[in-house]
């Protein structure tokens, strides 16, 4: 018969009296307890430096060094081990500072076996409901920054199982996907999962501010700096210092700015416009594109320094076209948000979300389901309740054909490039790094 034997409890008793050490000493072990003894706190952190345990008992008043002394010892080296403490019945007050120091639990001598044994058994008890409380706390913080990424596809499990292993590093992330696929999501849950989510998440679309007015944004100002810099300005890197940088829309920032941010990322400087010597700032820096920046390198527009300092880690977000049955997984969890109550959703009606192209991706999936819920609280989503264009869309009644539609047209323009996929893409009207995402989850070998 075979299985694991539970190993005994280590048990460090601390006790100047060599009597009563004799006798508490024999209790425990013929409970099953491992003891190691020490004569006062002294020779017992002595021990707890070379040796691990699962509690300590110890006396209070000791020479050399005293209970309370050993209690602090051991909390600064191990916050989960519990300290049981011993002290005479006229000296209560030790117990109370004791237990305010952080000790688990104390014993008034003389120390009989029962009460012995039974502080021990509660103090262990303590001690593993300390650390499932911890653990479970741990699990809730780490998955709550995943909860918006809602889905069950391959391709969607994929780019969370990437964010929980990059998440903790500082690693600098390029994240890719079509307009509306929730890149500033992932980017979010990035920062959150990170050692740095107590800090600054500071996002900027690069392309929704004026190119004259995105370096200022960026890297800050000095106080007249230039025409109506009546006042210092922090910019948005200075503003992230300790936290996360998201720059979205990074394709659209001009090629001279480009190299102020490569400046950044190696030398951890930030240059403010105006200013007579750079700054230091500690920031991690994720950027996002809908655009494929390898293009932007062969056209010029993008410098390839900057692109292969960005690109450490992909993460590609698919589009919502590409995500099967998350869709209606994503319908109920928008139309609940907007109404509260979950969706009743008629079979031809879910036919159609599930054929549906999606242009708009997610955002235009959640601008459906809070136009059904304002329109028509509370009854069930039908076909006639559907836009025109999603209903009549040529998808049929699967979105597996409009996946064999796409499929195809790759395969056709592969075929027509002689394989070159740089080629293949252009043709395609769609960035190259959507292209290979799209031959890999196809499928699609090379002519």
């Amino acid at each position: 018969m075979s299985g694991s034997v539970e190993r005994p409890v280590r048990v460090l008793l601390v006790e100047d009296d060599p009597s009563l050490r004799r006798v508490l000493a024999y209790h425990l072990e013929r409970e099953g307890h491992a003891v190691e003894i020490a004569a006062d706190g002294r020779e017992g952190l002595d021990l707890l430096d070379s040796k691990t345990f699962d509690l300590v008992l110890t006396d209070v008043r000791m020479p050399r060094m005293d209970g309370r002394e050993l209690l602090a010892a051991v909390r600064e080296r191990d916050a989960d081990l519990p300290v049981v403490v011993m002290t005479a019945f006229g000296t209560i007050q030790d117990a109370v500072e004791a237990m305010q120091g952080g000790a688990s639990d104390y014993l008034t001598k003389p120390v009989d076996r029962e009460h012995l044994l039974m502080a021990v058994k509660k103090a262990l008890r303590l001690r593993d409901l300390q650390r499932e409380n911890r653990r479970l706390r741990t699990t809730l913080a780490r998955r709550r920054p995943l909860e918006g990424i809602v889905g069950s596809s391959a391709v969607v499990r994929e780019v969370v199982e990437t964010i929980e292993r990059v998440a903790p590093t500082d690693a600098t992330v390029l994240i890719t996907g079509e307009t509306g696929t929730g890149k500033e999501l992932v980017a979010r849950a990035l920062h959150d999962l990170s050692p740095r989510a107590s800090k600054p998440f500071v996002a900027l679309n690069c392309a929704a501010v004026p190119r004259d007015l995105l370096e200022s944004e960026l890297f800050g100002h000095e106080r007249g700096a230039f025409t109506g810099a009546v006042e210092s300005k922090p910019g948005k890197i200075l503003s992230a210092a300790g936290g996360t940088l998201f720059l979205d829309e990074i394709g659209d920032m001009a090629v001279g700015l480009q190299a102020k941010i490569l400046r950044t990322l190696q030398e951890r400087v930030v240059d403010p416009v105006g200013a007579k010597k750079p700054r230091p700032v500690d920031v991690r820096l994720l950027a996002a594109t809908h655009q494929d920046l390898q293009d932007g390198v062969r056209e010029g527009t993008f410098r390839e320094d900057l692109y292969w300092r960005l690109n450490v880690i992909p993460i590609h977000v698919p589009p919502l076209r590409e995500r099967g049955e998350d869709v209606l997984l994503l319908f109920t969890h928008f139309y609940r948000e907007a109404a509260g109550i979950a969706p009743a959703i008629e079979e031809p009606a879910a036919r159609r979300l599930l054929a549906y192209a999606w242009p708009g991706n997610v955002r235009e999936l959640q601008s459906l389901c809070q136009r059904l819920a304002i329109l028509h609280p509370g009854r069930p989503v039908a076909e006639d309740l559907l836009p025109r264009e999603l209903v009549q869309s040529d998808g049929g009644d699967s979105a597996e054909g409009l996946w064999a539609l796409e499929r195809e047209a790759i395969a056709r323009a592969l075929r027509e490039s002689g394989g070159n996929r740089s080629a293949a893409a252009r043709a395609l009207r769609i960035p190259r790094h959507v292209l290979l995402y799209r031959i890999k989850k196809f499928g699609i070998g090379e002519p």
